[in-house]
C-alpha cells in the first residue's frame, strides 16, 4: 500500500533543496527537498480518497520510514477536526510517536495533528500531563505544543479556563528547564496566550519570569508592550 504514496514524494524530489534541509534541520535522516505545499496537496488528496482506518494505517507507515517528508505527511494525514466514526487510534498514534521527535518541524507537525484529537476529546489531557515529565526534551515540550488551542479562545468556557490554568501549570513546571526549545515553547503558549487573556500571561511572567530566559520573557510581552 505505502508504494504508491512514497513513490508520489519521491516524484517531487529536489536533491539540492534536500542537502539544504539536512544542513538546516541536522537531523540524521533522508530529506526528499519538498515544499510544505507540495506535501500538503498531497496530503489533501490522500485524505479525499481514504477513510479514517486507511489514513491511520498510512500514517503509522509513512512515519516508519523515518523519512522527513513521509514524517511530515503522516502528521497532516491527521491534522483534521473530525476522524469520524472513532478518532482513538489516530489519537493513539500520534501520541506513540512522541518518542522519535527530534527536530522542531517533525515534532510541531505532529503536535498540531495532537492538537485536535486533544480539543475534541479534552480527557487525553491526563496523558499529556505525564509528558511533561518526561526525560525527552521534545516530549516535554510537545506538552506545551499540543495544548496551544486553550491559549486562543475569546470567550472561553468555564471548563476552558480550568484547562488554561492547567497548562500554566505545567510551564511554570517548565520553567526552570533552561533548554532553548522548552524556553520558546513556553514564551510562545504565553504570546499566543497574551492576545486572549493579558491577564493570566502578566500574572504568569510576574511570578516566573525572573527564572525565564530573558528571549523567553521577550516573546511572552512582545504583544501587550504594544497595549
Amino acid at each position: 500500500m505505502i508504494e504508491r504514496f512514497v513513490d508520489q514524494l519521491v516524484t517531487l524530489s529536489d536533491p539540492a533543496r534536500a542537502q539544504d534541509m539536512r544542513r538546516y534541520h541536522k537531523a540524521d535522516r533522508f530529506y526528499l527537498g519538498l515544499s510544505n505545499p507540495q506535501i500538503n496537496d498531497l496530503t489533501q488528496s490522500w485524505r479525499s480518497e481514504l477513510d479514517a482506518p486507511a489514513r491511520v494505517a498510512l500514517a503509522d507507515a509513512l512515519w516508519k520510514t523515518d523519512v522527513y517528508e513521509a514524517r511530515l505527511a503522516a502528521a497532516k494525514l491527521l491534522t483534521q477536526a473530525r476522524i469520524r466514526p472513532d478518532d482513538g487510534p489516530a489519537w493513539d498514534l500520534i501520541a506513540s510517536w512522541t518518542p522519535d521527535f527530534d527536530s522542531w518541524a517533525i515534532a510541531d507537525h505532529a503536535a498540531m495533528a495532537g492538537q485536535k484529537r486533544l480539543v475534541a476529546d479534552p480527557s487525553r489531557l491526563d496523558q499529556v500531563e505525564k509528558w511533561v515529565a518526561s526525560d525527552h526534551m521534545w516530549t516535554r515540550r510537545a506538552a506545551l505544543v499540543s495544548t496551544l488551542p486553550w491559549t486562543k479562545q475569546n470567550h472561553p468556557k468555564p471548563e476552558d479556563l480550568i484547562i488554561r490554568d492547567r497548562v500554566l501549570d505545567w510551564a511554570a513546571t517548565l520553567v526552570p528547564d533552561r533548554n532553548w526549545f522548552i524556553q520558546k515553547a513556553i514564551g510562545w503558549w504565553l504570546r499566543d496566550l497574551s492576545k486572549h487573556d493579558p491577564d493570566r500571561t502578566r500574572a504568569f511572567i510576574a511570578d516566573h519570569g525572573p527564572q525565564m530566559k530573558p528571549f523567553a520573557v521577550k516573546e511572552a510581552m512582545r504583544l501587550l508592550n504594544n497595549r
